[in-house]
């Protein structure tokens, strides 16, 4: 049942949310914070009018989607020149707007500002989009009819964006995901980034080292605790709480509302506890029987959860391969990380760098970076032995790299710490290989096989790094 409003409230209500009409900027507020640095490849995608597609933008909770939002509005009418009265922001779940379809509100803005649907310069955002039933629909329908007009759109409940936008946009939507903070950008936004250094080598390749690696380590345990989310990484007081903002306001709206509401999920006990066992075993691997059978929950309802909740950019789940590279027939045993750790912390507590669990968090950190990359990673394991991370992306189906995670130096010295790896990459005729350290860095030859060791805070800030660049490669360096 729609609960109609006046005309006159509802376009004061959209007045009210587009203070460049008149102002002529989006305010002090959001001039005066440091851009995430997926700017970059957002607003790119903003000003693409040459392919007729809606933007759709998917993430979690509180990564910054609205902010990035007013920020590319800022930057419309700075750099790009588009008249203010030519962008029209609307939030979707303002109860004012409830029950109101897309065009019905597209049309109010038009005639309000008095422009014509072949304007060439028309940008339209609607934020929180799920909260309108079958907004797919709508949305493909407006791209149709308004090919002069550019549509953005974004949401939390990244669940029903991805799952819808895939079965009814084909064609009309680009999908363009923005995960929770890298380690790199956490750095950018805190006017860290001169502990790191750069240079080219001979081959031209970007290398990076810390100044300070201790320093450096000390901040990258403070990414781990708090560092997914902006507006936990700039703000102390939040710091102190975390279980207060992330738990209450990320965790519990994503498990408790959206979750249920999207897909009718009747026990939400069941699916919150589900997420906590979870969250507490991050980086182990597991199984549907094994879960199963620790939880009490059906196997066939643990693999509906998972996927919601995969889907909802809390977790990924992590296939595994065979030590010859192959995939199994049959996904028995996988592992899951959560897609930032300080979801852990939020629900437990804080860890120290020197804490039993703090080696599980690291490889989760480590796992999340490559959350912004295109090509899944898989993990191998066979009856006597076990690596981290593998890259099987291009078209042959054989790795391109491995990995393994570790937060201490021992293996720098002992190197049959690392003897699975050297064990994979002689099997998959691999010529190098990486580990991550707690602190140490050095290069070695062993059996023929390049080893690089270097720190896992480097690790991570060298993978978001070369993530933002428009090609991927083998993050190494």
């Amino acid at each position: 049942m729609r609960i109609g409003f006046p005309k006159e409230q509802i376009i004061k209500r959209m007045v009210s949310e587009n203070p460049w009409w008149t102002a002529k900027t989006v305010g002090k507020l959001y001039q005066g914070m440091r851009r995430r640095e997926y700017f970059k490849l957002l607003f790119p995608l903003i000003t693409e009018k040459r392919v007729k597609r809606a933007l759709v933008i998917l993430g979690p909770r509180r990564i910054g989607k609205t902010v990035l939002i007013f920020q590319s509005v800022e930057e419309l009418i700075r750099k790009e020149g588009v008249p203010p009265k030519n962008i029209c922001y609307f939030s979707v779940d303002t109860p004012t707007y409830n029950g109101i379809g897309l065009e019905e509100l597209l049309q109010l803005n038009l005639e309000y500002n008095k422009l014509k649907k072949n304007e060439r310069e028309l940008y339209i955002f609607f934020d929180e989009i799920q909260y309108l039933k079958d907004w797919e629909i709508h949305l493909k329908s407006l791209v149709d009819s308004y090919p002069y007009i550019k549509f953005i759109v974004s949401g939390s409940a990244a669940a029903a964006l991805r799952l819808k936008s895939m079965e009814s946009g084909a064609g009309r939507f680009t999908d363009f995901i923005l995960p929770p903070l890298t380690f790199q950008e956490y750095l950018s936004l805190k006017g860290l980034e001169p502990l790191i250094n750069s240079k080219q080598d001979k081959a031209g390749i970007q290398q990076f080292h810390a100044s300070d690696m201790k320093e450096l380590n000390k901040h990258f345990i403070n990414y781990i605790n708090y560092g997914g989310y902006p507006e936990v990484s700039l703000n102390p007081v939040i710091q102190s709480d975390p279980g207060r903002y992330i738990k209450n306001d990320i965790i519990d709206k994503v498990l408790l509302r959206d979750l249920p509401t999207l897909y009718g999920v009747g026990d939400v006990t069941e699916l919150n506890s589900l997420f906590t066992y979870l969250a507490y075993n991050s980086g182990n691997e597991m199984s549907l029987d094994g879960i199963s059978q620790n939880s009490g929950v059906s196997a066939n309802t643990i693999k509906k959860y998972l996927a919601y909740l995969e889907a909802a950019f809390l977790i990924t789940v992590v296939q595994r391969i065979d030590q010859g590279a192959k995939k199994f027939k049959r996904a028995n045993f996988f592992k899951i990380y959560l897609t930032n750790p300080s979801l852990r912390c939020a629900l437990f507590s804080p860890i120290d760098e020197r804490e039993a669990f703090a080696g599980h968090l690291v490889e989760t950190a480590v796992f999340s970076q490559w959350e912004h990359a295109s090509d899944a990673l898989y993990y191998a394991r066979w009856k006597s032995g076990e690596v981290d991370m593998v890259d099987l992306g291009g078209n042959t189906g054989k790795p391109r790299w491995a990995g393994e995670v570790k937060w201490s130096d021992r293996c720098t010295a002992n190197y049959s710490e690392i003897h699975n790896l050297l064990s994979f990459a002689m099997k998959n005729n691999l010529k190098e290989v990486i580990v991550t350290t707690y602190m140490a860095e050095k290069y070695a030859n062993i059996g023929g096989i390049g080893v690089q060791f270097t720190p896992s805070a480097l690790y991570c800030y060298s993978v978001g790094r070369n993530l933002l660049k428009p090609q991927r490669k083998n993050y190494m360096e």
